[in-house]
């Protein structure tokens, strides 16, 4: 990720977002954030995709060193913190909606909904607005 401020490579569209995102665990988290309401470090730790407490803490650091997401102090428990996406991070919805939509096509053993990828086909703009509007999926 970009956020150890290296020199870009170019100038790309695509070179940049991978700078930013270019990893696995940075999309999960993204992924918990927007479509499975997660907000906590341990939400995050027992999402069951196996990620490490240093490399969580890493994604977490730069991730909000980008300005994707950011944090706060949990008001019922002033030792926690809460994450969030920012507007830059619910931008990217759409993004993270196209590769469910490639995954669930391609992938024989998809957990996605079926609910889910009729809404992306027939209403992928509701769909959208829901997501920015905090709705689980």
């Amino acid at each position: 990720m970009q956020c150890d401020g290296k020199k870009r490579r170019s100038s790309c569209p695509v070179s940049f977002i991978l700078d930013r995102l270019g990893d696995k665990w940075s999309l999960l988290i993204v992924r918990d954030l927007m479509f499975r309401g997660m907000q906590t470090y341990g939400d995050f730790l027992n999402s069951g995709d196996g990620i490490a407490t240093n490399v969580l803490a890493d994604r977490l650091k730069c991730l909000e060193a980008e300005g994707i997401i950011e944090k706060h102090r949990d008001p019922d428990n002033r030792r926690r913190y809460l994450y969030s996406l920012t507007g830059k991070g619910l931008d990217l919805t759409p993004v993270l909606l196209e590769m469910i939509r490639w995954g669930a096509r391609y992938d024989a053993d998809t957990g996605t909904p079926a609910l889910l990828l009729e809404r992306l086909e027939n209403d992928r703009e509701g769909l959208i607005a829901a997501v920015r509007a905090g709705m689980k999926l």
